[in-house]
């Protein structure tokens, strides 16, 4: 399938619908309409084995917005978010530039629908800049070399890793992408992260949950609290340590409809660099 993208060129944008995207299967979860049939068909089965998915998408979600909000009140006026996904309000950049009209934020995603729908994206504050790269996360020298358009790297800078690394295996470089972006924050840049677990569920549920995404052609690594805790190694995470994303300060939000009662699967951390 064929797209103009974003910036209005002729030449087209390609989007593969063959195969379901972590992206557009996320977006069905939330309830989003940027997705196709091969993805909601993923989605179904998912859903149909754990109907609390769509629930647990949506705290994951709300942990963002508050460590975004959290990293902002700290004085962070830099974002960085790698794996942004498709455009669901609010977005973090609408909730970094309401702490503070001038954030600049940078998204970064693989998915040419994505850039699609970037416009959407690119609507900030008028004192903030919203800017976007396309790449894959493990490029990380293109990332920082072209987020350097909009970011400062000699100053702090927010990089958030939502939902993302259970995506990548060790084997394709998940600790070592992580460590290249960290080399390259300023003291006083913060990683924030959410990933999957299989300490919150049976070990039969979390293996039929990998399953089905490694059927559907998609790499699926659900990380133990020991290798979640190897992503921040050199940083100070920030109390409440690391917990499940619906621990960590629940004061700063809103519970999530339907919240009650559901473990969200994810662990995740706010850490500083000294």
């Amino acid at each position: 399938m064929e797209q103009q993208n974003a910036a209005g060129d002729d030449a087209p944008v390609r989007i593969d619908t063959s195969k379901p995207h972590p992206a557009r299967m996320y977006d069905w979860f939330l309830g989003g309409k940027d997705n196709y049939p091969v993805d909601e068909e993923l989605g179904r089965q998912l859903v149909g084995f754990a109907p609390v998915i769509p629930v647990m998408a949506r705290m994951n979600r709300a942990f963002m917005h508050r460590a975004t909000r959290w990293v902002a009140d700290q004085g962070v006026r830099q974002f960085l978010d790698i794996g942004t996904g498709i455009p669901t309000e609010p977005n973090l950049h609408q909730v970094a530039q309401d702490v503070a009209a001038d954030a600049r934020v940078v998204y970064c995603d693989n998915d040419p629908i994505v850039l699609v729908h970037a416009e959407a994206l690119l609507r900030g504050t008028p004192e903030g800049v919203v800017d976007y790269v396309q790449a894959d996360a493990r490029d990380t020298a293109a990332i920082v070399e072209q987020a350097r358009r909009t970011l400062d790297f000699e100053r702090p800078v927010a990089l958030s890793l939502i939902a993302l690394l259970h995506f990548i295996s060790d084997e394709d470089g998940a600790y070592e992408l992580v460590e290249r972006l960290k080399e390259e924050l300023a003291p006083g840049s913060y990683l924030v992260m959410s990933h999957l677990t299989p300490d919150f569920h049976p070990e039969e549920a979390s293996k039929k949950v990998v399953d089905l995404y490694r059927a559907g052609g998609l790499t699926m690594d659900m990380r133990s609290r020991e290798r979640f805790a190897r992503f921040f190694e050199g940083l100070d995470v920030v109390d409440p340590g690391m917990v499940a994303a619906e621990a960590w300060h629940p004061e700063l939000g809103e519970p999530v409809p339907g919240q009650e009662g559901v473990l969200s699967g994810a662990y995740v951390a706010v850490a500083r660099k000294a």
